[in-house]
């Protein structure tokens, strides 16, 4: 199966378990990986055989802005149901939700979560 990877779609948005987390927000990094058969793009150079990056990007970065989860895990989920469902040809999803400036002391790391979905996992 092929894969497409996209990286780095950040956005600012209030995710978090803390309560000034939904107050003031902060920064999210999302890395996804989608799978499906591109050999048909490969042949035709036609877009509509494969996945506009554009429109999956956009997706990925309103969903942050727009949601008010306590937990990663939920948004890494959301962002899997909502890919799933966007494109008919994508059979799987990864999806990687990084916090880059988590607000715990003494912590200077990054904290992500990851989910893979398939199609056929949804009921799709």
């Amino acid at each position: 199966m092929d894969c497409i990877n996209l990286t780095g779609i950040r956005s600012y948005g209030y995710i978090g378990y803390l309560p000034e987390e939904k107050i003031l927000g902060q920064w999210f990094e999302v890395d996804l990986k989608l799978w499906m058969d591109l050999s048909q793009a490969a042949v035709t150079d036609n877009i509509h055989h494969t996945v506009d990056y554009r429109s999956v990007i956009d997706l990925v970065q309103n969903l942050v802005k727009a949601s008010s989860f306590d937990l990663l895990e939920r948004l890494a989920g959301a962002i899997a149901h909502e890919i799933l469902e966007y494109n008919d040809m994508i059979s799987q999803v990864q999806v990687t939700v990084i916090k880059p400036t988590a607000p715990i002391p003494d912590f200077s790391g990054r904290i992500s979560v990851q989910i893979t979905k398939c199609k056929d996992e949804k009921g799709l």
